[in-house]
C-alpha cells in the first residue's frame, strides 16, 4: 500500500483557487476566505493508485480534492472490495475520521491528484467563528448521504444493465457539474474492475453488461477509461432523473 503524505513544495493560494472560478461552487464571504486561507496548511500530491486515506487510520488532516478523480472503498478480510462512492474536485475527504476518531473507509486515487490539506484541530474554531462554513460541512456530509442512498437503491433494485447505466450517467453528471467536461466528450478514468467493485458484480458479468451498453452506442469502453456517448440514453435506461444540485459549497 502506497500512502502519500502532505507536501510543502506546492501551494495554490486560496484567493487564486481554480474552483472559485467555476459556476457550480458558491463564493466565500469576505470573512470566510481569509480563514480558509489560514486553515489550509499545504497540498498533497498523489499518483494514480496511491492510498490517500486508509481504513482504521487516525488522520490529523482534512482534505479537499483540488484536481483529479478518487474513490472511497471498504474491504473484507479476504480482500474483496466494495467501492462506496467517487470523489471529484470540491469534495471533502477525512471528515469521518475527524468526527469519529478514525477512518471507516479508505480512499484511493483514480488519477493523479492534488488535494488541499487542512488541520482538523481547528475545526472548533471553524464552527464557532464561521457558522456558514460549519453549515457547508454539514451540507457536504448530507450530500454524500444522499448519493449513497441513491447508490444503495441502485444496488438493491436495478438490474445489472440499469446499475451500470446509472453509475456511468452519475459520474458523467458529477464531472460536468465541476467543469471536467468543457465539451460533450468525457472520458471517465475507471476500469471494468472498478465498475464490478461498485456494482457488486463479477468481472465476467460486468464485461457482458458493459458490452451491451456499448452495443447500444451509449458508451465506448477503452483500456482504462470509459467514453460517454449518450448520457441521456444512459439516464433513460436507468430511469434516473439526474442530480439536483445548483451552486454547492466547498472548503
Amino acid at each position: 500500500m502506497s500512502i502519500v503524505l502532505p507536501s510543502s513544495g506546492r501551494h495554490v493560494p486560496c484567493q487564486q483557487c481554480p474552483l472559485r472560478a467555476m459556476p457550480g461552487f458558491r463564493e466565500f464571504s469576505p470573512a470566510e476566505l481569509p480563514f480558509v486561507a489560514s486553515f489550509k496548511t499545504g497540498e498533497l500530491l498523489a499518483d494514480t493508485g496511491a492510498t490517500v486515506l486508509a481504513e482504521g487510520v487516525n488522520s490529523a488532516h482534512l482534505y479537499t480534492l483540488l484536481s483529479g478523480w478518487a474513490f472511497r472503498y471498504k474491504t473484507l478480510p479476504d480482500g474483496r472490495r466494495q467501492i462506496l462512492n467517487y470523489l471529484l474536485p470540491g469534495d471533502l475527504l477525512g471528515l469521518q475520521g475527524s468526527v469519529i476518531g478514525e477512518m471507516e473507509h479508505s480512499v484511493e486515487a483514480l488519477s493523479p491528484l492534488v488535494l488541499c490539506v487542512f488541520q482538523r484541530n481547528r475545526m472548533d474554531e471553524l464552527f464557532s467563528n464561521h457558522p456558514g462554513l460549519g453549515f457547508d460541512l454539514t451540507w457536504l456530509a448530507a450530500s454524500e448521504e444522499r448519493m449513497l442512498d441513491e447508490h444503495l437503491l441502485s444496488l438493491g433494485r436495478r438490474t445489472a444493465m440499469e446499475r451500470a447505466a446509472y453509475l456511468i450517467a452519475f459520474l458523467h453528471q458529477r464531472a460536468v457539474s465541476v467543469g471536467l467536461s468543457p465539451t460533450k466528450q468525457l472520458f471517465i478514468p475507471i476500469t471494468q474492475q472498478h465498475v464490478a467493485d461498485t456494482l457488486g458484480l463479477s468481472i465476467v458479468h460486468t464485461n457482458k453488461t458493459l458490452r451491451k451498453l456499448a452495443d447500444r452506442q451509449l458508451i465506448r469502453w477503452l483500456d482504462r477509461s470509459c467514453e460517454v456517448l449518450d448520457v441521456e440514453g444512459l439516464m433513460a435506461l436507468a430511469d434516473w432523473d439526474g442530480l439536483r444540485e445548483n451552486r454547492r459549497p466547498f472548503i
